[in-house]
């Protein structure tokens, strides 16, 4: 597929926006929330079940893929979309975020990331080369730069030295990506995306974010953040960020978050999101409902007939008891968590759906501080 990738700008609600972006793989509507993929498959759900919730996009992660079952593997196999049996369009996440976790068993150099696999300790080298090579490899529709991320709080100085190096490795992915178009192994609708780095310091966001446009990427992340900062030293970040992005691409919050997270980051103007918080919260027996975040273990449920949630799109939520749902989370049955993860699912393209709605009714203010009175920001353990 050559189909060239593009991103249309269909509507502003103050600066809310209602978008478009065109992939080999199809369309995707922003705002997006990409259900988050990590190793080939969205956890407890069937591929059938992610489409038919909502989502046009999910995310893979390079790292857990090139240790298992390894890029090459997938290549032969025909690529992630046919090794998963997902037809839409992946975006790929590069390996620097993992990479940041793996502090003990890892060092970072000019050339890269060398680490030790948290599956069996064998050594690796994770350069910005490698990371894009191996996105070919996949076959991701959007691709991202290689960078590193650091945990906050940090000395500003070492904010400042992982955000100067995430820019070379920005102008080395670049090249790398452009090599592979060359050769063969990427085509013109696949995309490279920059991450602009530089923690919750202002002055550092804006010299990332300008000289990666300076580059001209076709779409721009803003990462690091969602990594111990807070929700308000988040939000000053991102309001602090986007402006000195491209008004004209797309622009990527990663990692993030919660619905009030979304919610608030939409009406900064965020177009696309991942997180592995309707999932994750799935499996640990919680549930996001518009009537507030619940957690399915509280023994208050135990003898509740109601369903989860009428007013979710979601056959699960109204068809299943509480009751039920308590009963499988308390007794460590799978089909609980398998519940709980596609509610969540459709929770989140739901949200998504609603906002995309209420930008296109020129209503997006009313529509999220109402809402935002109405579900929980946060899983409440008492819920």
């Amino acid at each position: 597929m050559t189909r060239p990738f593009d991103f249309r700008l269909k509507k502003r609600d103050g600066l809310a926006r209602l978008g478009e972006i065109a992939t080999p793989h199809g369309l995707i509507r922003t705002p997006a929330f990409m259900p988050v993929g990590t190793v080939a498959t969205v956890k407890a759900l069937y591929p059938e079940q992610v489409k038919e919730a909502g989502a046009d996009i999910i995310l893979g992660n390079t790292y857990h893929l090139m240790l298992r079952p390894g890029a090459e593997r997938v290549a032969e196999l025909g690529g992630l979309h046919a090794f998963m049996r997902w037809d839409g369009p992946i975006l790929t996440d590069s390996g620097g975020f993992q990479v940041m976790s793996l502090s003990k068993i890892r060092r970072i150099t000019e050339e890269g990331a060398a680490f030790q696999s948290h599956l069996d300790g064998s050594r690796h080298m994770l350069s910005p080369e490698r990371s894009i090579e191996i996105q070919c490899l996949l076959g991701a529709d959007i691709q991202m730069q290689f960078d590193e991320c650091i945990e906050l709080p940090a000395a500003r100085s070492e904010v400042e030295r992982a955000m100067e190096l995430s820019l070379r490795w920005a102008e080395r992915s670049k090249r790398a990506f452009e090599k592979q178009i060359e050769a063969g192994r990427a085509n013109v609708g696949q995309a490279l995306f920059a991450i602009v780095q530089g923690g919750t310091d202002l002055e550092l966001r804006q010299r990332s974010a300008s000289s990666l446009v300076a580059m001209d990427f076709p779409g721009y992340a803003v990462g690091g953040l969602a990594v111990g900062e807070g929700h308000d030293a988040m939000i000053a970040t991102l309001a602090g960020t986007l402006p000195a992005l491209p008004d004209h691409k797309p622009r990527y919050l990663m990692g993030v978050g919660t619905p009030l997270d979304l919610i608030e980051s939409v009406r900064l103007g965020v177009d696309m999101f991942d997180c592995v918080m309707p999932t994750r919260n799935g499996r640990h027996g919680y549930a996001f409902t518009w009537q507030g975040a619940l957690n399915m273990r509280n023994a208050k449920h135990a003898s509740d007939p109601r369903p989860l949630d009428l007013e979710s799109s979601c056959p699960a939520a109204q068809t299943y008891s509480r009751a039920y749902i308590h009963h499988l989370i308390k007794s460590g049955e799978y089909l609980g968590a398998m519940i709980l993860s596609w509610v969540n699912t459709v929770f989140y393209q739901d949200l998504m759906s609603a906002m995309r709605a209420a930008i296109a009714e020129d209503r997006f203010d009313a529509w999220a501080d109402a809402t935002k009175a109405r579900i929980a920001a946060k899983v409440s353990p008492d819920a």
